[in-house]
Formats: C-alpha cells, structure tokens, sequence
C-alpha cells in the first residue's frame, strides 16, 4: 500500500479545523436565516412585509443548509464515535431541532397560497418556532458540552449515556443558548436590513442592534462563568499519532481548566475580544452601512465558534461520567486513510461550492420590495 503523505496527527488537527470551518460556514449562511424567521412576527408588521422578509431568504435557505449537512457528514466520518455519542445522548434535542427544521420548508410553500389572515398568521408562527427553536437548542448543545457530558465506554467502547433530555436544559446551558439565539438574531437583522428597505429596513436594523448588545452582554457573562466552570486537561502525556482508543488515558476536572490555551497562547484572546469588538461596530453601521455591517457581523459567528474550539481543544465530547473517558481530537477519529481520502475530497469539492454560492448570490444580489411582490405574483413566497 502507498504511505500516506501526511501525518496521522496532522490529518487529526486538520479535521478538526475543517468540522470548525463547517461549523461558521452554517452559522454565516444558514444562521441568517435563522434570525430573520426568528423576526418575522417581531419586525413584520404587515403580511406584505413578511412576504418581503420571506422572500430575501426565499431563494437561499435550501442551499444556506449544505454547510449543516455536511457538518453532520463530516462528524460521522471522521469523528464516528462522537457521532455515535452526540446523536445518541441528545437524540431527543436533535428530533426537536429536525421537526423544527421540517417547518421551514413547509412554510415556505404553503404560508402564501391561502389569502385568509387566520392561515398566514398561524405559519407565521410555525416559521418562527423554526427559527428560533434550532438556534437556542444548538446553543444548549454546546452548553452541555463544555459541562460534560454524562457518558461512560465498556472495554469494547459500547457507549452509555446516562443523561436525561431535561438535565439537558440546565441554567448555563439555557444561557449558552440564548447567546446562539440572540448572535442569529443579529446576524438575520443584519442581511435583511442589506436586503429591505424603507420602515422594515429601520425595524430590521433597529433589532440587529439590539440583538447585538444582548448578545455582548450574554457573551461576556457566559465567559466569565466559564472562568470558574470545570475544565477538562489531560493528567499525563498522550501519543497524538496512534490507534483511536479513548480509553488509553487519564484525564482530570479542574477549575478554571478550559482557559489553559489561552494561557500557553496569549494571542488567542483576540478570539473573544474580536467577538465582542465586532458586535459593536455592527451596531454603529448596521443602520448606515448595512453591507459593510454584514462583515463585523459574520466575524463574530467565526470569532465565537472559534472561541469556543481552542478553549475546548483537544477535547470535543468531554466526558462528566468518567472524565477518563472523554473524546479528544487524538482518540476519536476515524482512520488516517480515511481521514486522507476525506482530505482529497474535501481539496476538491469545498472550492467548488464556495464558487456555486458566490455566484449564487451574486446573481441574486439587489433590494426585495413590494414591486417585486407585485412582479413576481403568485412565484413569491
């Protein structure tokens, strides 16, 4: 067999980063479309504004969820044990969050096509339930992660979780997901005020500020709370090249655990500081220069998720059972021809769908408003 060009521990960090990289790319795409469901009954005074609000996501949203589904693809082949974990011990969230997910498709095509108040209104409803419904229990997820999560392995590595889904909505964790809510939130605001005009451009930019200042100060909040919530770190040297075998090793809970990065790399701290800096600009351009506020306000989906990666690192599923047990980027992988094969695909196929996107909404860049309501007819949402 030809020797695989790139190192086991190598391939391990790189997937790790690219599970990163997916992870922005759905809170950048689809998490504006998260936000601005999450508006509709807020913003959307009129039905012909939230047919407005409808349609600036209208012809994106299906493709905004590429980047989900390959988040989810790129977990259970790279990461199969922590697909097997996650999908297992939050099998009651994730079902809310897919029949959540399910609304949105089914309101797009049916909310428009029965002119009576009651019928719109009460989709309007569900559209909103499926927007605001996946960003908080995404952010609850990562909550209960960084707390641990309550499963154990046998000496075969059968998995065991011991966990409830109400344990599952704890107080830190409610916070966690109500700063993914209230980040979409700012971000959906952002892209409609880019996209809308006139009074529901003022109200969209108005709930973008807003959102944003709530999430600086949910942010700030849940980090200094992180200070002093139990950290997972490694109790003696790991071999980062060898079999995937999360029993192989002892780990310890402290205090105060998951700022060790950030003391060994200083630097990083830019990473949280740049989250909150980028929040406030977003507020001081969002209602003047709504394209620019696009950018500071996409910086901190990347600055966030990103905070939360290198806090966490080398650990992506800690375990609260049997913190021995815990999965980290050393031990839960796939195997390194697999990783490679992955690798090559990936090389050859991301640049092709950022093309695909960019052309895509270069082709559909421009304002909706009611002429084009009008234009379109019964097309539109």
């Amino acid at each position: 067999m030809m020797p695989i060009p790139i190192d086991y521990e190598v391939l391990r960090v790189l997937w790790w980063f690219l599970l990163g990289v997916l992870l922005i790319g759905f809170a950048i795409t689809d998490g504006f479309d998260l936000g601005i469901l999450t508006l509709l009954p807020i913003i959307g005074k009129t039905d012909e504004e939230r047919r407005i609000m409808l349609n600036t996501i209208g012809p994106v949203w299906e493709g905004n969820q590429v980047w989900f589904i390959l988040g989810g693809g790129a977990i259970f082949a790279a990461w199969p044990m922590i697909y097997a974990v996650s999908f297992s011990g939050f099998y009651l969230a994730m079902l809310v969050v897919l029949l959540a997910l399910i609304l949105r498709p089914v309101g797009f095509k049916y909310r428009s096509k029965v002119k009576s108040p009651t019928w719109r209104t009460t989709w309007d409803i569900l559209l909103f339930i499926g927007g605001v419904v996946p960003a908080l229990i995404f952010g609850v997820a990562l909550g209960n992660v960084l707390q641990g999560v309550p499963f154990q392995l046998d000496t075969s590595l059968r998995i065991f979780y011991t966990g409830t889904f109400w344990q599952l909505l704890n107080p830190f964790a409610i916070g966690c997901g109500l700063v993914s809510v209230f980040m979409l939130t700012m971000h959906g605001g952002v892209y409609l005020a880019c996209k809308t005009e006139g009074p529901l451009r003022a109200r969209a930019a108005r709930a973008s500020e807003i959102a944003a200042l709530i999430y600086v100060v949910l942010f700030v909040g849940i980090g200094y709370f992180i200070t002093h919530l139990d950290g997972y770190m490694f109790a003696q040297p790991v071999v980062h090249d060898g079999v995937s075998n999360p029993l192989n090793k002892k780990v310890i809970v402290e205090a105060g655990a998951w700022l060790t990065n950030f003391a060994l790399y200083p630097w990083l701290w830019s990473l949280p500081i740049l989250a909150v800096v980028s929040a406030l600009l977003t507020v001081v351009t969002v209602a003047v220069r709504s394209k620019w506020a696009f950018i500071p306000s996409s910086i901190v989906q990347f600055t966030t998720i990103a905070t939360l990666g290198v806090s966490m690192f080398p650990f992506i599923l800690p375990s609260s059972s049997n913190p021995s047990m815990s999965l980290t980027v050393w031990d839960a992988s796939s195997s390194q021809t697999t990783l490679f094969i992955m690798l090559i695909a990936t090389v050859i196929f991301m640049p092709i769908i950022l093309l695909y996107t960019s052309w895509v909404y270069r082709i559909l860049r421009g304002k909706i408003t009611a002429d084009f309501l009008k234009e379109q007819g019964d097309s539109a949402y």
